[in-house]
C-alpha cells in the first residue's frame, strides 16, 4: 500500500510540472487570428467586406403626423364625444444615393408626415423634406441639410441589368426599430409583376433575405456593395417575413432619384399607346407561337406612340430593347422606364407570321382633354366627390384604363354626400338623370340642377352601375 501511494504522489508531481511547463508554452485559451476576407471569391466566409461599404449609407428615417381619432360612441350622448388629436408616428428605412443629403425611402413611409426626421448610422439626426412622392412605384426622395463641406457616404446604383436569379443578396434596414440590421439571402425572382396596389407595369426583384416592418425603404444591395433595389414590401399571413419580400429596382430609383433632383415634382413615365394582353397557351397555338409569351395589342390609341411606330391590332410583341417580352406587364414596363424621347427597339410577330422590326418613340401620354379638376359641393349625390376630366394622363397617373373613354372620373373623396352615396375613387360617371356626363363642366352644371331624386349611371371596373337617390 505505501509503495501504491508512492507511485500515485509520483504520478501526480510528473503530471503537474508537466501541466506548468505546457501553460508556461502556449495560452490556455487559443487567441481569435480572424482575417476578414476581401475578394469576392471569399465571400462564401462573410459578408463583412459587403456591409463595411454599404451599411453607412443606410438611415433610419421616421415621420410624425397629426390624427383626429373619434372617441367613444357612448360619450357622443353626453356631448363629449368630441375627436381627439394624437401624434401617430411611422418608421422606416432609407439609402443615401447624393453626399449632399438626397435619400430615396418608401412614400408609404413618409406618405402625409408633418415631421421627418432621418438618423444617420453615426445616431446624428437630422430634419428632412419631401422632394418628390410617387405613390405609383412607392418612392419618395427627401433631402437633408448637411454641415457645410461634409460629403455623406452614398450607394451606387446598379441599374445594369445584369443581376441573375441566384445571385447572393443583403437587405440592410431597421426592422422593428430595433436598430440597424443586416440580413442575406439570394433573389429569388426578377420582373415579378405583383403590386400591393394594384397598378402595372411593374417589374420588382424578389428576394429570400428577411424583410421585417421598418425594412420598407432600405437597401437591398449585391455583392460589390450597390444598390440593386429598395425594399418595399412582403408577401405574408402573419404580418413578419416568410422569405418572399419585393424590391424597387435601382432603375426605376434612378429615374425617381434625377426627376426630383432636377427639380421635377413629378415622374413624367411614357406611355405604349396600345392596349395589351398577355399572350396565353390558346393565344400562342392560334398565332403559331412556340411559346405563350409575349404581349397581344388589342388596340391602338390613334396617333399614339405604338401608332406611329407602325403597331397594329393583332400584333405580339415579344422582345423591347433586345430583351423577351414576357407579358404584357413587362412590356409596359420597358417602355415606362424609359425617359420622354428614347427609341425602344421593339421585335413583333405579325398575324402573318413574319417578324418585324420596328422602333417606337417614348413620349408621355397626352393630357387631352384638359384636367379641370374640381371639387362639387351642393345638395347632390357627387357632394364631397373630387373629379377630373379623365385623359390618357389622369389614367395613368391614378392607374387606370386609358382606353375607357371620355368621362368624368372621381379622383378621391372628402365627407359629404358623395361617400354615402357609394361613390367610389376610380368611377367614372357617365349619366346624372338622363344626361350624357362627358366633361367635368357637365357634371357640374348636372349637380347644380335641383331635383326630387337622382339617377346616376357610373362605369366602374368595366361595369356600369344604374343607382336612384333621394336628397
Amino acid at each position: 500500500m505505501p509503495a501504491r501511494r508512492g507511485l500515485t504522489l509520483t504520478t501526480f508531481v510528473v503530471g503537474l510540472l508537466l501541466f506548468s511547463s505546457a501553460a508556461q508554452a502556449q495560452p490556455a485559451f487559443g487567441a481569435p487570428n480572424r482575417a476578414v476576407p476581401e475578394g469576392a471569391a471569399q465571400m462564401k466566409s462573410s459578408f463583412s467586406p459587403v456591409v463595411k461599404r454599404a451599411a453607412p449609407a443606410v438611415v433610419n428615417i421616421s415621420a410624425k403626423r397629426m390624427v383626429r381619432q373619434q372617441v367613444d360612441p357612448f360619450w357622443s350622448m353626453f356631448d363629449r364625444g368630441v375627436p381627439q388629436s394624437r401624434v401617430a408616428q411611422s418608421l422606416g428605412s432609407g439609402v443615401i444615393v447624393r453626399s449632399d443629403g438626397v435619400i430615396v425611402t418608401n412614400n408609404h413611409v413618409v406618405e402625409g408626415g408633418q415631421e421627418i426626421t432621418v438618423a444617420l448610422s453615426d445616431r446624428r439626426e437630422f430634419t428632412a423634406r419631401i422632394l418628390l412622392a410617387d405613390p405609383r412605384t412607392d418612392l419618395a426622395i427627401l433631402k437633408i441639410e448637411v454641415p457645410a463641406g461634409e460629403r455623406l457616404d452614398v450607394l451606387a446604383m446598379d441599374d445594369s441589368g445584369d443581376t441573375q436569379v441566384g445571385d447572393l443578396v443583403l437587405a440592410i434596414g431597421d426592422p422593428f426599430g430595433v436598430g440597424q440590421t443586416v440580413t442575406n439571402g439570394i433573389i429569388s425572382a426578377l420582373d415579378r409583376n405583383t403590386d400591393p396596389t394594384g397598378g402595372v407595369g411593374s417589374a420588382y426583384i424578389q428576394t429570400d433575405a428577411a424583410i421585417n416592418p421598418g425594412n420598407s425603404g432600405g437597401a437591398l444591395v449585391d455583392m460589390d456593395g450597390d444598390l440593386i433595389g429598395v425594399n418595399s414590401f412582403i408577401m405574408s399571413r402573419s404580418g413578419s417575413s416568410s422569405g418572399v419580400g419585393f424590391a424597387i429596382p435601382a432603375s426605376v430609383v434612378r429615374r425617381a432619384v434625377e426627376t426630383a433632383v432636377g427639380g421635377g415634382r413629378s415622374v413624367v413615365r411614357p406611355w405604349l399607346g396600345a392596349r395589351t394582353q398577355s399572350v396565353t397557351p390558346d393565344i400562342a397555338r392560334s398565332l403559331g407561337l412556340a411559346r405563350p409569351q409575349g404581349a397581344l395589342v388589342a388596340d391602338i390609341w390613334p396617333g399614339g406612340p405604338a401608332d406611329r411606330a407602325g403597331l397594329r391590332q393583332g400584333d405580339v410583341v415579344t422582345q423591347a430593347d433586345g430583351k423577351p417580352v414576357v407579358d404584357a406587364g413587362a412590356l409596359s414596363f420597358a417602355i415606362r422606364n424609359h425617359r420622354p424621347g428614347d427609341v425602344v427597339p421593339l421585335s413583333v410577330h405579325r398575324a402573318d407570321g413574319r417578324q418585324q422590326a420596328l422602333s417606337l418613340r417614348a413620349e408621355a401620354p397626352p393630357a387631352t382633354p384638359a384636367r379641370d379638376e374640381r371639387t362639387l359641393a351642393g345638395r347632390s349625390p357627387f357632394e364631397g366627390a373630387t373629379v377630373v376630366n379623365l385623359s390618357p394622363a389622369v389614367a395613368d397617373e391614378l392607374g387606370i384604363d386609358a382606353f375607357a373613354g371620355r368621362g368624368v372620373l372621381v379622383a378621391k373623396l372628402a365627407r359629404g354626400l358623395a361617400m354615402n352615396a357609394g361613390l367610389r375613387p376610380g368611377d367614372i360617371v357617365r349619366q346624372v338623370n338622363g344626361r350624357r356626363i362627358e366633361t367635368v363642366r357637365d357634371l357640374a352644371e348636372a349637380a347644380a340642377t335641383p331635383a326630387p331624386a337622382w339617377q346616376v349611371t357610373i362605369e366602374r371596373n368595366g361595369q356600369q352601375i344604374t343607382a336612384t337617390f333621394r336628397i
